[in-house]
């Protein structure tokens, strides 16, 4: 597959710091502060990393909460020639440099740039061994789960998801412009689509205005998503929105919390794995529990429709200052 991975997300949010403050206790790590261009208030905006996936995460001012812009890596410029002959069918206007090809998905709002990057080496994490019936894998000592102290600290950006406001060209533009590979659907919904072997890097659901829903960051497994979690709520119990779970699509584990602009985050591990495209079979879920979640607590209301909907929708028709 040419393309290859989310490379880095630009999230705007009218509370620049209190954001960037957030996203340093979630685990990732902070750079420098950069002066802001996008603010006539020039306030400045942060530069966040994960342990194997570098700078993944801006945080600039914007007057309501929004993704700006999506990074896709591609392996070749051969690669950035294909995905703008291919946004140019759709009729897409497209910016070209050397290294980047750069559009517009008008359903999400979100700027989608792909660009040169190299592909993302991952140091697999040291197998946990486990007690199971029959099988004491185990003995005489306690689960490394339980005994580590350091913080959490996520591997890589995963995923978003993102609200648009006509599903139908979003996942045309992802599928047909950009070159994403549909994993699984929900019907009349929702599509969840991959750049990269994981079984999705961008979901698009139909949605009253463009937003971003959640962004989503790796861990090792489901024991750091418990600590992140704990420790994301031991300094702030208004943090929790949903969890810990299990999804049904995906297959990942799962713990969402929101962050002071209102997105929420997702730590995750378990997510599926699609190598061999031959050998997975999209299937089309209904919009019941099992398009949301195999087994944990019910979602909150306010994880499917989001409480400042409403104000987005203000926001986002408001006329230009």
């Amino acid at each position: 597959m040419s393309l290859h991975r989310l490379t880095q997300i630009v999230m705007g949010v009218p509370n620049v710091e209190q954001t960037a403050a957030y996203y340093i206790d979630f685990g990732l790590t902070p750079g420098v502060a950069r002066p802001s261009a996008a603010t006539e208030a020039a306030q400045p905006s942060y530069v966040l990393s994960t342990v194997d996936g570098g700078e993944q995460l801006r945080v600039v001012y914007s007057p309501f909460r929004r993704l700006l812009e999506l990074g896709v890596g591609a392996d070749h410029p051969d690669d950035l020639d294909r995905t703008a002959a291919a946004l140019a069918k759709l009729d897409v206007p497209v910016d070209r440099t050397p290294t980047t090809v750069s559009a517009l998905d008008p359903g999400t709002q979100v700027l989608v740039r792909v660009e040169l990057a190299p592909r993302l080496e991952q140091t697999p994490a040291p197998a946990a061994v486990h007690n199971a019936p029959g099988a004491d894998a185990r003995r005489e000592q306690r689960a490394a789960g339980i005994l580590r102290e350091g913080p959490v600290r996520p591997r890589k950006l995963g995923h978003v998801v993102l609200g648009s406001t006509d599903q139908e060209a979003s996942q045309r533009f992802f599928q047909q412009g950009i070159g994403f590979k549909v994993s699984d659907t929900v019907r009349g919904l929702a599509a969840f689509m991959r750049c990269s072997t994981d079984h999705h890097n961008v979901l698009v659901q139909q949605a009253p205005v463009a937003f971003l829903h959640h962004s989503s960051w790796q861990v090792d497994d489901v024991d750091e998503i418990g600590r992140g979690a704990t420790a994301m709520l031991e300094a702030d119990p208004g943090r929790h929105t949903w969890g810990l779970g299990r999804h049904h699509i995906g297959s990942n584990f799962f713990w969402y919390l929101k962050d002071p602009a209102g997105n929420f985050s997702e730590y995750y591990s378990d997510l599926d794995c699609i190598v061999d495209d031959a050998l997975w079979k999209p299937s089309v879920f209904e919009e019941d529990a099992k398009a949301l979640y195999a087994w944990g607590p019910p979602p909150p209301p306010s994880f499917l429709a989001p409480e400042d909907l409403a104000a987005l929708m203000s926001g986002a028709h408001a006329p230009a200052q």
